[in-house]
């Protein structure tokens, strides 16, 4: 079908704009990232919190999100969430909407997690930050006011890669056990030889060759996109995963190897939902000022977490 109406708009607009150049330093791409997705403070919560936790490397900035107060209710279930920027771009206030929108709609707490990026901290310094953090909030919930058995993973395209891969970890390594994976056009594979790569290598915000730049950025040998912690998608076995809610966009490159994903999950016998957001390209879960079916999909989202919370 076409472009969504409102999302051809924005995405008109984002065409006219000056673009994203990949002769650009990281350091120049951060920056325009940055100024491009401005902390969103018009959804209101409770309470935030920055502060830092232990990791493997050192503390981990988080921003905590609650919806009530502790004497409203004293063990919030939590989803930690993993923003999107292909491993090299974006951070906690890059994606502060989408926190407060999950943690507001899904009636939980969000800890969003500023892991390490790459160049400066290649693969796999994000995953094992992202699973140190994930394992540290479950141990730790009740001083966070978290129900430690009511913990769920997120994010959006890296951060989604980054969510399945700390499912994977967290089944492999034993701890801890988690009750939802919410991938939202996730990266899932080192490989740019699907049909939506084909359609959509140019034109749609995310394209081909910045994904290859991300990648690039990312690994520091091309031999490590066979590694299941950077493509999950190659995972031998996918049994004893958490429940997932996949949400993919039709003018997507990544959107074959997101829903390639969530069959396999099916296949495996994890119940997953997956939804494909016809007329809409990659980012948009980010956009509901503008596009109304951007806010479908985070209130999809919100209710897929609901219920796994109230379970």
């Amino acid at each position: 079908m076409p472009l969504d109406p409102q999302a051809k708009q924005v995405l008109d607009l984002i065409n006219s704009a000056p673009s994203f150049d990949l002769d650009a330093t990281v350091a120049e791409a951060r920056e325009f990232f940055a100024q491009m997705n401005t902390p969103d403070t018009s959804v209101p919560v409770a309470r935030i919190e920055d502060r830092t936790i232990p990791g493997t490397a050192g503390e981990i900035p988080v921003r905590i999100y609650a919806p009530s107060t502790p004497d409203e209710e004293p063990q919030l279930p939590v989803l930690v969430y993993f923003h999107g920027g292909g491993f090299v771009i974006g951070d906690i206030d890059t994606h502060d909407g989408t926190c407060r929108a999950l943690a507001r709609g899904a009636g939980c707490m969000v800890v969003s997690v500023d892991y390490r990026l790459a160049p400066e901290n290649p693969f796999p310094a994000a995953p094992e930050d992202c699973y140190a953090a994930t394992a540290w909030v479950a141990e730790n919930a009740a001083e966070i006011g978290a129900d430690p058995n009511r913990v769920a993973v997120g994010g959006d395209s890296a951060g989604g890669n980054l969510a399945a891969v700390v499912a994977l970890m967290s089944r492999d390594r034993q701890r801890p056990v988690l009750c939802h994976q919410l991938l939202i056009y996730p990266v899932t594979d080192y490989a740019f030889d699907t049909d939506s790569y084909r359609e959509n290598a140019d034109g749609y915000m995310l394209t081909l060759p910045l994904m290859e730049w991300f990648w690039n950025h990312y690994l520091a040998d091309p031999a490590q996109g066979g590694d299941e912690l950077a493509s999950p998608l190659r995972a031998a076995v996918l049994a004893g995963l958490p429940p997932a809610t996949v949400l993919t966009a039709e003018f997507d490159p990544l959107r074959d190897e997101g829903e390639a994903y969530a069959r396999r999950l099916e296949s495996a016998g994890i119940e997953t939902r997956l939804t494909r957001y016809n007329g809409l390209f990659h980012g948009f879960f980010g956009m509901g000022a503008a596009i109304d079916k951007a806010n479908l999909a985070v209130d999809e989202a919100c209710t897929q977490l609901r219920g796994t919370f109230t379970a």
